[in-house]
């Protein structure tokens, strides 16, 4: 119960849930996802982080940049039946609907001025 009860919280955030809609649609580094959504980095790092122990993200680094990704829930059964419900939950939502249409003017190279 505790794995499904993590879980349940990670995912009990409107920003950890506007985190992994984005995640859905590209692999994003942290400079990105804070320019989505529009909240201070040391909390997209946080988010991060919860949704990661949950086993919702993962990261790899690639030289300069650490991406953000969503998982496939391999590694637990509330992941995986979850995030296959997520790919359709919101996708008439206003808010989120706007957010995804954002995503292609964000790009790692103009907002971390890294590469």
């Amino acid at each position: 119960m505790n794995e499904f009860i993590k879980v349940m919280k990670a995912l009990s955030d409107p920003n950890r849930v506007k985190i992994i809609k984005i995640l859905q649609k590209r692999v994003m580094c942290v400079c990105e996802i804070q320019a989505a959504i529009g909240i201070a980095q040391p909390t997209i790092s946080k988010h991060l982080k919860v949704l990661e122990e949950a086993g919702l993200v993962s990261h790899r680094k690639d030289g300069l940049w650490v991406n953000y990704s969503i998982t496939d829930g391999a590694r637990s059964p509330y992941v995986a039946s979850l995030m296959g419900h997520m790919r359709h939950w919101l996708s008439e939502d206003t808010e989120i609907k706007r957010l995804l249409d954002r995503l292609n003017e964000i790009q790692r190279e103009d907002i971390c001025k890294k590469g």
